[in-house]
């Protein structure tokens, strides 16, 4: 993660106070706008935006810095959400979150990993904006619902009904996971089994349910539905593959992208991140990610 962009010149008293503030909550300030966002870019802009609010705000009033910049960062993010929400509504395919390189900052300022797979924040997009800051707050954070309530300008008793509708529309997911060590070693058989064409080998990793997302954006060619059921996923999984990934020069990379392990395959220029969700049952859900803005941070 990166400092405000516009830091102010000179290194003032006053200034320096601000910033060092601002520097120690940022942590969990963008953990709480990436989660709402799914947009590693557009939780940088509400951070800045609130980075140059800060900076406007008459400090000598503010007992508490890190609960001001909690509810300036989270009504921004609600606003921020609004407008994306509206712009997905003519993106081309199926939209997946901006994956993030958690190797670098591995809890995102949380305390637990809540709201920060892929697979879940996909489901937060069932939310409306309010419900999903007070899903994210909530159950990433552990902020008790007093403060929710005081951070959104909401009553207790209608913060507890958002938490409960939230739950509710999330659905109940399947709580046991693979050790890590499995799930990478599942990723790895996973991808090989579909650039070697193996269908049969590929099928038996998947469950009946399982459904696959491509994201390219418009920018690059990808399926624009999602894909359901195992026949339907290896076969497309399949040609995918001996179009894009067969060749000796493509570079198969682990990598560990929202806190879980993922495979980067690069060729050249042009990158997929294959991320996947796996339960006991195995393969649940697959995310592979191709569009060119959302992989700029996997660089090599």
């Amino acid at each position: 993660m990166t400092p405000p962009r516009d830091l102010p010149e000179g290194t003032g008293g006053e200034t320096s106070e601000a910033l060092d503030a601002f520097l120690t909550a940022r942590p969990q300030l963008f953990g709480i706008a990436y989660r709402m966002l799914g947009s590693v870019t557009d939780a940088d802009d509400v951070l800045q935006e609130a980075w140059i609010r800060w900076q406007g705000t008459d400090r000598s009033v503010v007992e508490n810095p890190a609960a001001f910049l909690t509810t300036v960062v989270t009504r921004l993010a609600i606003n921020a959400a609004t407008s994306a929400y509206a712009r997905r509504e003519t993106y081309v395919g199926p939209w997946l979150p901006e994956p993030v390189d958690t190797s670098a900052d591995p809890a995102l300022g949380a305390e637990r990993a809540e709201a920060l797979e892929l697979a879940v924040l996909v489901l937060l997009e069932r939310l409306t904006p309010t419900e999903r800051a007070v899903y994210v707050l909530r159950e990433a954070f552990g902020y008790p619902y007093r403060q929710v309530a005081e951070i959104l300008d909401l009553t207790e008793a209608n913060t507890r009904q958002l938490a409960h509708r939230s739950r509710d529309r999330l659905g109940r997911r399947e709580a046991a996971r693979v050790d890590p060590q499995e799930h990478r070693r599942l990723l790895g058989e996973f991808v090989s089994a579909a650039r070697d064409g193996d269908l049969a080998r590929f099928e038996q990793f998947l469950v009946d349910g399982v459904v696959a997302r491509t994201d390219g954006g418009g920018r690059v060619h990808a399926a624009r539905i999602e894909l359901a059921g195992p026949a339907r996923v290896s076969s497309f999984f399949a040609k995918i593959a001996r179009k894009y990934w067969s060749g000796a020069e493509v570079e198969a990379r682990l990598v560990e992208a929202n806190g879980l392990p993922a495979m980067l395959l690069q060729e050249g220029t042009s990158r997929a991140l294959v991320l996947l969700e796996v339960t006991g049952a195995g393969v649940e859900q697959v995310f592979v990610q191709i569009n060119p803005d959302k992989l700029e941070r996997f660089a090599p």
